[in-house]
């Protein structure tokens, strides 16, 4: 029987970089992950994750394939009778280069795999886990080629469906949406200046973000007989589609390969740990596409894990901290998840009342300067805004004094 400290159950983005934090941090680990093929999505990162991932030592490999998010604009893309204004945020109101970089998958992935592979802390175990004992203090792993792990703490980082989280009896709450994602890269003629642009329409957003020179990713949200004739379309026809979405805004498109199609859906996990277990990533909570949360979400999950981890470990206590974990990451999880869903049901209801609120609450954002900085530093970083709130009031007395 093979001993680690943390088993990590996952090898997307979470996994990951759960298992490089949990080794820096001196841990031993197991990283079960069977191969995974090819992921042609992009993640935006926020300031605060760029800080966490900088701090790991994988940056400066990243940055040359990162695409910096300088300003956030929002436009109302509908044909309703009320309408909210065009919001742009820039980063440099909150004295920031960017917001966050937005970064594809696939080189991101492979960096991460080449930190693994020459990491002695971490043995990669390319399999899955065909058994669970995760009722003690320490949990053993059965793998599917026979062999027995053994470990003081594991980490669910193994996605929507987490073996993980239905061995240790945690169940899930689920919401599911009347909406498909659609992913796909493009070129365009214009350069996109660093925008990130979010099209509110009838449907959902329709994102697109900068991926370098003349290069952007888009994520548009669409009812599912949407996503299957626009999935039947030829390229050309296509092009012209995303280029009339985009009001021209980029000139002309041109997709790079197909479209991608991912049904829409909310879950929350009913608990994020129990005793030597924790959930990290989409094993504790998904929701769409909208406002950049995903990733930036689970990294403060690892970082909650990893630290509460050393914790008991110097204070030598053992590593069942799911308890303690749960604690800690509730509110940010089901205050962001709440908030998502908010928005995201704001967009397709054709309630009046509703449609009035979600307008007003973009036109004060976009024209109130205290609210607007405020929502800019807690975007960025959760409690950054709190953090900052006297800084910001001093200013803005200063500004009326003046």
């Amino acid at each position: 029987m093979s001993q680690f400290d943390i088993a990590v159950i996952g090898g997307g983005l979470a996994g990951s970089i759960a298992a490089i934090a949990f080794a820096g941090q001196g841990f031993t680990v197991a990283m079960i992950a069977p191969q995974g093929g090819g992921d042609r999505r992009t993640t935006a990162l926020m300031d605060d994750s760029i800080r966490f991932i900088d701090r790991l030592g994988l940056w400066d490999g990243i940055r040359p394939h990162a695409a910096a998010l300088a300003t956030m604009r929002i436009i109302d893309g509908t044909n309703r009778l009320l309408r909210a204004p065009v919001a742009s945020f820039r980063a440099s109101e909150i004295g920031l280069d960017a917001f966050g970089y937005n970064i594809p998958n696939a080189p991101f992935l492979d960096i991460l795999a080449e930190r693994i592979a020459a990491t002695s802390a971490i043995t990669l175990k390319s399999t899955t886990v065909e058994a669970f004992d995760l009722q003690g203090d320490v949990v053993r792993l059965t793998l599917a080629d026979g062999e027995t792990i053994e470990a003081q703490l594991a980490v669910g980082a193994d996605g929507k469906q987490s073996p993980t989280r239905h061995a240790a009896g945690i169940g899930v709450k689920t919401t599911s949406y009347p909406q498909t994602a659609l992913v796909v890269n493009f070129s365009h003629d214009l350069p996109h200046q660093n925008i990130s642009t979010e099209f509110h329409t009838e449907t959902g957003p329709f994102t697109a973000v900068p991926l370098g020179d003349l290069r952007s990713s888009l994520v548009w949200v669409v009812r599912p007989e949407q996503a299957t004739d626009l999935l039947d379309m030829t390229e050309e026809a296509l092009n012209r589609r995303i280029e009339e979405k985009m009001q021209s805004l980029l000139g002309k498109i041109r997709i790079e390969g197909m479209l991608q199609a991912w049904p829409l859906s909310a879950m929350t996990a009913e608990r994020f740990g129990s005793r030597a277990v924790v959930l990290a990533g989409e094993a504790g909570h998904a929701f769409p596409p909208i406002g950049a949360q995903g990733l930036n979400l689970s990294l403060r999950d690892i970082r909650d894990a990893v630290d509460l981890s050393v914790k008991a470990r110097d204070a030598g206590r053992s590593l069942s901290i799911g308890e303690a974990y749960d604690r800690a990451r509730r509110f940010d999880v089901v205050s962001r998840t709440a908030g998502v869903d908010l928005l995201n049901r704001s967009l397709l209801s054709n309630v009046l009342p509703v449609q009035m609120l979600r307008a007003a609450g973009i036109h004060l954002l976009a024209s109130l300067p205290p609210l607007r900085l405020f929502m800019m530093n807690e975007g960025v970083s959760p409690g950054r805004a709190f953090k900052r709130l006297p800084e910001l009031l001093r200013e803005k007395v200063g500004r009326q004094r003046a």
